[in-house]
């Protein structure tokens, strides 16, 4: 049995190695709610069992080029979604997207130069509304491969990407 003079060194001990341990548990990310290869932002904290969200992007109302953003009418609403790969010196083409798209980049850096010679470029983690009704052609011109995550907001009968 442990003398009483020793139980308060252990209990003192026994509190600090819990708080050390929830305090490295607490710096951590936690469990990631995507695969390790991803940028989730949605986490889970150690010991929490609640998600931690970052906003990515947040009530955006304008495309990269400042049009005003627009649903389409008049038609069943539909959403599709894809994780478009682009290998390194490859580009998407000339293209045009007639409904909205939401676009993050999962890796790597992407180079879109739209109609009138407006050249932008997109790093991982960045998130955006594409151009709509605006020819542009994506590059990747680098030497790693880009990951998109591509969300198209559009409707029935309308192309979410037209090749030109």
């Amino acid at each position: 049995m442990t003398p009483p003079q020793q139980r308060p060194r252990r209990r003192f001990a026994l509190a600090l190695a819990l708080t050390a341990g929830l305090l490295v548990a607490g710096c951590s990310n936690g469990s990631a709610a995507t695969d390790a290869t991803s940028t989730s932002t949605i986490t889970t904290m150690a010991g929490s069992g609640k998600p931690e969200v970052s906003s990515v992007l947040d009530k955006q109302a304008q495309t990269v080029l400042d049009q005003l953003l627009q649903y389409p009418i008049g038609s069943q609403a539909q959403v599709s979604s894809a994780v478009l790969t682009i290998a390194p010196g490859v580009s998407t083409g000339l293209h045009k997207h007639d409904a909205p798209m939401y676009v993050y980049v999962l890796e790597g850096t992407i180079t879109v130069t739209y109609e009138g010679g407006i050249v932008k470029e997109f790093t991982a983690g960045s998130a955006i509304i594409e151009a709509v009704g605006t020819a542009h052609n994506g590059e990747n011109k680098t030497d790693t491969p880009v990951k998109l995550l591509i969300v198209n907001i559009g409707a029935e009968g309308v192309a979410n990407t037209v090749t030109l």
